[in-house]
């Protein structure tokens, strides 16, 4: 999901730059917004119209995503995932924008900022991902899990990036710096695959093969997230003659020191919830309070340190679940599941919706079709030949 958000986007910056690639600097959060310019101003009255229109429109995208979710998996259609299914109802609903002319300020509430993105929507759905996992046959399988999610998404991402690196020298595609190639490549290597895993359900698979596919897409998400940002942090850098060595011990230091934080705060609130006595004493608001504000402090002490808040969250959803939601009363358990599970559902539905939404608006430009089509062949040749000498 993370992969196909950014991708979206990534093209349009390089469109304003140069023919070598080499404009203004992209940092990953830019990556996610769409038009940066502001609506005229309006009459109060007139804004507070259409923040309504522009809000009512999201809420029915949502309302219909998830009724059409249900009748799919009620019907067990898997041709179409619920992910492609919110996809499309945001690329209908923006190309029946584009076709009545709606206003501008009606439109500007659709435009995807990127810090309402990274603050409130990816951490959630990070967080839920770690916090579902299933702790018994995740963390047996932990071993083959981190190889497959941590060196199968590195030697993915730069195999990847080497062969778009490669078609740009031999002008088979549009020619990019070798280190947004390598940036490139880690925005595609990471996959998420619930349509695999809801037909593993559906077919009771064995649990520990359940645990490798979602344990592994669940780690590589964090992996391609905190691989692009030292990519791009390595992009700022080049001409200061830093070498690859150096961009390697960035990237075990940012992943490192985020998942200890991670597991840090885990810990902490695993420890308070067993000695506070709070499920003793029946303050069960405070026990939701204090189980809901732990993994944002995660995320936050994270990017304050300069770390992946990604990485940090994703790890504090395992440790908490497995050693702080058991301390926890029955009532805050059952409360806390549902809520976790609740926002997260509703992030990742309004992410696909609006991604939908930004293909329909925006004004492509189909003169890169040799990058596409190579960074596809690319992709699947590096997919192959991995699984061929068994690491992924």
């Amino acid at each position: 999901m993370f992969s196909m958000a950014t991708t979206l986007t990534m093209t349009s910056g390089h469109d304003a730059g140069d023919g070598g690639g080499g404009g203004s600097q992209i940092s990953p959060a830019s990556l996610f917004s769409s038009s940066t310019s502001s609506p005229p101003s309006l009459h109060p009255g007139k804004e507070q119209q259409a923040a309504g229109v522009g809000i009512l429109l999201q809420i029915m995208m949502l309302v219909l995503s998830f009724v059409l979710g249900h009748v799919l998996r009620r019907h067990k259609f898997y041709y179409l995932p619920e992910a492609s299914a919110s996809l499309l109802i945001g690329l209908t609903v923006g190309a029946l924008a584009n076709i009545s002319d709606t206003e501008t300020s009606i439109r500007a509430w659709f435009n995807f900022h990127e810090e309402f993105f990274f603050l409130f929507l990816l951490p959630p759905i990070i967080f839920q991902s770690g916090f579902s996992l299933q702790p018994k046959p995740f963390f047996s399988n932990f071993g083959a899990i981190v190889t497959f999610a941590i060196l199968g998404t590195f030697i993915s991402s730069v195999v990847t990036g080497v062969l778009v690196y490669l078609g740009g020298l031999m002008f088979l595609m549009y020619k990019l710096p070798f280190v947004e190639c390598l940036m490139f490549g880690a925005l595609i290597s990471a996959t998420d695959p619930v349509t695999v895993l809801s037909i593993f359900q559906e077919l009771g698979t064995d649990m520990n093969l359940y645990a490798l596919v979602f344990g592994e897409s669940v780690l590589n998400d964090a992996m391609a997230i905190s691989l692009y940002r030292t990519m791009s942090l390595a992009r700022s850098h080049v001409s200061s003659g830093q070498n690859f060595f150096m961009v390697v011990v960035r990237f075990l230091e940012t992943f490192v020191g985020s998942m200890s934080a991670g597991v840090g705060v885990g810990f902490i609130s695993a420890l308070l919830f067993k000695y506070a006595g709070l499920d003793i004493d029946n303050l069960q608001n405070l026990e939701c309070c204090l189980f809901v504000l732990f993994p944002y402090f995660s995320y936050m002490l994270a990017e304050g340190l300069g770390l992946s808040g990604i990485v940090s969250i994703l790890f504090t959803g395992i440790v908490m679940k497995h050693y702080g939601y058991s301390n926890l009363s029955e009532n805050s358990q059952r409360f806390v599941s549902a809520f976790f599970h609740l926002i997260s559902s509703l992030a990742e539905t309004f992410i696909f919706i609006y991604m939908g939404f930004d293909i329909a608006m925006e004004q492509h430009s189909w003169s890169h079709v040799g990058f596409i089509f190579f960074s596809i062949v690319s992709f699947f040749v590096t997919k192959i030949k991995i699984k061929t000498v068994n690491i992924v």
